[in-house]
């Protein structure tokens, strides 16, 4: 079930449900569970993303990341969500989507990140399932692209799991722990999911 509230509440709405899953738009209070994650996880996750900024995990750097996030979707640009554990509101990783494109394309991006505690538990298959319909039926984009390292057993576990299709390699796609890598590209169309 997907719902979309206002970006400018002052407190964290749910924007998508799933079966154990919440996925809500980050908000300042989130910054002591989020920088504890992000801290506990540091090692599972440099290897897979941007290199992390020397601030990365101050609360002024957490600050200009919500008010980035709550431009990008007053502007309809990306959308960025915490996901939550339903059953104690635990905090377990993040999802984006990126490079919102309308005209001819009608497309995003799909990035995300679990925490090292909860990774493996289906957590992230979930909510990347949940997020379709909001993509397809809120947003009403005809694509939805993701791309993961080709070591990435996990992502791409949960990439397939949900529908994508493996369209091929992009040479030195992303620098991620400061080196252009290569990154498989998967994409999910609206009309996949209607079959």
């Amino acid at each position: 079930m997907v719902f979309l509230r206002s970006v400018t509440s002052n407190g964290p709405e749910p924007v998508v449900h799933g079966e154990h899953v919440m996925l809500r738009v980050p908000v300042m209070s989130d910054y002591k569970e989020w920088s504890d994650l992000r801290c506990v996880s540091m090692d599972f996750l440099k290897p897979r993303e941007p290199l992390w900024a020397d601030d990365e995990l101050t609360r002024a750097a957490f600050r200009r990341r919500i008010n980035h996030y709550q431009k990008e979707m007053r502007d309809g640009r990306g959308y960025a969500f915490l996901i939550v554990r339903k059953s104690d509101n635990q905090l377990l990783g993040g999802l984006s989507l990126g490079n919102v494109t309308r005209g001819v394309t009608q497309s995003a991006s799909l990035g995300y990140w679990i925490g090292a505690p909860f990774s493996g538990q289906g957590y992230m298959s979930q909510s990347v399932r949940c997020m379709v319909p909001f993509v397809f039926d809120v947003l009403n984009l005809h694509r939805l692209e993701a791309a993961c390292l080709p070591d990435n057993s996990a992502s791409i576990h949960v990439l397939e799991r949900n529908g994508f299709r493996r369209e091929g390699l992009a040479r030195r796609y992303l620098k991620i722990n400061n080196m252009w890598q290569d990154h498989i590209v998967y994409a999910l169309l609206e009309e996949d999911t209607l079959s």
